[in-house]
């Protein structure tokens, strides 16, 4: 059964629309990539899929639970749509790292924002703390970043702060882990730290979906490919037949790009 399946999403703003009848879906320990021209709905999808924005219709399932479905007209509270975003982790463009934490408390918040909502957090507080230290020091760890971890954002580099958004992402441990353009902010060198990182999460099959302009990086990672255009899927399957032998003219002048001199 797959992870994910996505079935007919759309979504307007104002008179506009972005995503346009999508849907795919996603197998355990898959890596999907997501590409396309800058304004072709990629975004706003991920931001649907981590409920940020609300689908206008659609379906979400994950593991077979029905996070979203536009027949069930009722609105959730935030409470409810909380939990369903720990089902993704997202990792942002520009890191969006808190400025006045430091890497490890970056990576802490939001597991200790959770177990405050525990009935026994009070009589456990220290030892939940302890716990969620611990785990963050492991993920930091596993970005290569141990000497790094009491480092405030300003005090990193970009490749560095996107590896704590990483870690971060991990913490709450997701089924599906998100990437918006992850190293769109940083020059060749960082890029290649992070897509390093992404690399070896990859070989841990870790379920993942990214969006990326890196078209070297997403033929050799995914094992599925999505070329999105005027917020349409246009064309969709394995990374070498989408990438290497595109059917449609769209995703042949977009590879194109990548390919001249």
């Amino acid at each position: 059964m797959s992870i994910l399946e996505v079935e007919h999403i759309q979504k307007s703003f104002e008179h506009t629309e972005v995503l346009k009848d999508i849907s795919f879906s996603l197998e355990k320990g898959q890596v999907l990539s997501i590409i396309g021209s800058s304004g072709s709905g990629k975004t706003t999808l991920l931001r649907c899929l981590n409920f940020l924005e609300r689908p206008d219709s659609g379906i979400i399932r994950v593991n077979g639970e029905s996070l979203f479905d536009s027949s069930a007209s009722s609105r959730k509270n935030e409470a409810e749509i909380r939990k369903k975003r720990l089902h993704f982790g997202l990792v942002f463009q520009s890191f969006n790292l808190f400025p006045q934490y430091t890497a490890l408390q970056n990576v802490m918040l939001a597991r200790e924002l959770l177990a405050k909502e525990q009935p026994d957090y009070k009589s456990r507080k220290k030892e939940i703390h302890q716990e969620i230290e611990a785990q963050a020091e492991i993920l930091l760890k596993q970005m290569g970043l141990a000497d790094r971890m009491q480092n405030y954002p300003h005090q990193l580099s970009g490749g560095q702060c996107q590896r704590v958004a990483i870690a971060r992402a991990l913490a709450l441990q997701p089924d599906i882990l998100c990437f918006d353009e992850p190293t769109s902010a940083l020059d060749p060198e960082l890029t290649g730290e992070v897509l390093k990182v992404i690399k070896e999460l990859a070989d841990t099959k870790t379920t993942m979906i990214i969006v990326t302009h890196e078209m070297a990086f997403a033929r050799d990672v995914a094992d599925h490919v999505i070329f999105m255009d005027d917020g349409c899927i246009l064309e969709q399957g394995n990374p070498i037949d989408v990438m290497e032998h595109p059917k449609e003219e769209r995703t042949k002048q977009f590879l194109a790009r990548f390919t001249q001199g």
